[in-house]
């Protein structure tokens, strides 16, 4: 069983295949079935642990899972205990950081957003901030940018430091994964609540033509996007998807939940598709 967190992945052909899952939202540690899917908690769940057996059992290999924030909609240790145990059974060495949900509980849930209580909350000691993982072809860096008792995010200065130092110490092709999107998905409500200090986040990292790729969550629908030659990926939820090009809040009812796969080659070129959980 790999520990965690994992900080080495050595794959037969150098290539490493990275699973990203993102914004779960569990409401329960309490299984699911397709058969109890009718409430949102239940969904949640249900599509979860679905998406995890359904992407394992794709014929290609499967070298790291992460998980890029909004592990639970409300925090709860036994949440996470429950994560952490789909997750271990896999076998396959995962990482998980935070998102705002993972720091903020949102009281009055039957009311609009605007009119919730937010309340501060400590993340759990499990969900990672400044963690490397080394390939031998490639570096991953993984960001924890949520803050407390808010929904936007943010990447704070020391993160922003040990990013640029990072990167200034290899120069492996490298993947930043964090949970808030850095760059604007033209979507007016949920582009207020992304990583507020994002234009200073890539003026510091402008410098480092190694960093190809940045994958967050957050935004709960696919796109890709580029930006000072840096590939850009938001990836779905595994539960409920927003509608894009959306400027007031709404639910994508025809998108089914989903995850991306991130094929990092070992000749520093990378591919990226997201899949589907099948109906």
């Amino acid at each position: 069983m790999p520990s965690y967190p994992v900080s080495t992945v050595s794959t037969p052909d150098g290539q490493v295949n990275v699973l990203q899952i993102t914004d779960l939202h569990l409401s329960s540690h309490l299984p699911a079935s397709a058969d109890d899917i009718s409430s949102e908690v239940a969904f949640c769940q249900y599509s979860f642990e679905a998406i995890i057996k359904q992407a394992l059992s794709k014929e290609i290999r499967c070298d790291l899972i992460i998980v890029t924030g909004d592990l639970v909609n409300k925090v709860d240790p036994t949440i996470y205990d429950h994560i952490f145990t789909v997750l271990e059974k896999t076998g396959i060495p995962f990482a998980c950081i935070a998102g705002n949900h993972d720091v903020t509980d949102e009281m009055g849930e039957d009311l609009p957003f605007y009119q919730r209580t937010l309340i501060a909350r400590a993340a759990d000691p499990r969900l990672l901030n400044r963690h490397l993982i080394e390939s031998e072809y490639w570096q991953l860096l993984l960001l924890d940018s949520s803050i407390t008792g808010k929904v936007e995010g943010k990447v704070n200065a020391t993160d922003i430091d040990w990013v640029c130092k990072q990167l200034a110490a290899c120069t492996k092709p490298a993947l930043i994964a964090l949970h808030h999107h850095v760059l604007p998905v033209d979507s007016e409500w949920i582009d207020s609540h992304m990583a507020e200090n994002a234009k200073q986040f890539w003026q510091h990292i402008a410098p480092f033509k190694q960093l190809k790729v940045i994958t967050n969550g957050h935004t709960h629908q696919e796109q890709m996007r580029h930006h000072q030659g840096v590939t850009v990926y938001s990836t779905p939820s595994t539960c409920y998807q927003f509608k894009p090009f959306e400027d007031d809040f709404a639910y994508d009812k025809q998108a089914r939940p989903g995850y991306r796969w991130l094929q990092l080659a070992n000749n520093g070129k990378v591919a990226s598709w997201v899949e589907r959980l099948d109906t």
